[in-house]
């Protein structure tokens, strides 16, 4: 069976789980604490980070991007008949993705509102363009759901906990996007993807007190000096 090693509130674990989800692959999974990586871990991961999957041959692999790719050559695509241009655009817009995760989670963790707002700034072109080339839904390619969805995935899922704890929603000026997180969270895979305390975990670590979110995003709340901790603890 695959193994997966895996931080809890990793996005870039919760993009392979969610993709092992959809395709209905069965898979166990590890959880490691790193801040205490283990040698048995670090023997196995060139780069240090999560995720890791140990192939059912006994392979290590990492990177989500190269990972989500194995996946698709050992199982049948979610989207079927699609032309080397389709595959290629989903690579490309799943990539559009996995490199705003720790956007996210940067800006997750902003004291106040300025920060919060500059450090947003990036992930909303990423929204804004997603809006721009979606058609009629209910997922990103149309009516199957796809590799796209399940990249964007965490970015979705992580952004209606933060508006269901903070009353921010990340989303608000999207439609389209809103529309499609709550078709993937629909599906149940967003909540299958990862650990049963996960909401708790996420919660006591982008959405304390110390964040701009955790404290309710008061639009009125004036800047503060707190320092927050930085996102290089998602994953690595």
């Amino acid at each position: 069976m695959i193994r997966i090693i895996s931080f809890k509130i990793c996005p870039f674990v919760q993009r392979v789980t969610a993709l092992l989800e959809a395709k209905q692959i069965p898979y166990q999974i590890d959880y490691i604490s790193l801040s205490d990586k283990p040698e048995w871990f670090l023997d196995l991961s060139p780069t240090g980070q999560v995720p890791v999957l140990v192939t059912e041959g006994g392979t290590p692999l990492f990177e989500s991007d190269a990972i989500a790719e194995y996946l698709d050559d050992i199982s049948a695509p979610l989207q079927s008949d699609l032309t080397p241009e389709q595959r290629a655009l989903n690579r490309a817009w799943s990539y559009q993705a996995s490199k705003h995760y720790l956007v996210q989670c940067s800006a997750m963790q902003s004291a106040d509102l300025a920060t919060f707002t500059e450090r947003m700034s990036k992930l909303n072109a990423a929204f804004a363009r997603a809006e721009q080339t979606m058609g009629s839904g209910p997922f990103f390619g149309g009516e199957t759901l796809g590799n796209v969805d399940m990249a964007w995935l965490p970015l979705l899922h992580r952004a209606s906990i933060v508006e269901a704890h903070s009353g921010h929603d990340m989303l608000a000026h999207y439609p389209k996007v809103k529309a499609w997180q709550q078709a993937v969270l629909a599906t149940g895979i967003p909540q299958k993807s990862v650990s049963e305390d996960f909401a708790v975990r996420f919660t006591d670590f982008y959405l304390a007190d110390r964040t701009w979110l955790g404290r309710g995003a008061n639009q009125n709340e004036a800047p503060t000096s707190v320092q927050t901790r930085q996102s290089r603890g998602c994953c690595g």
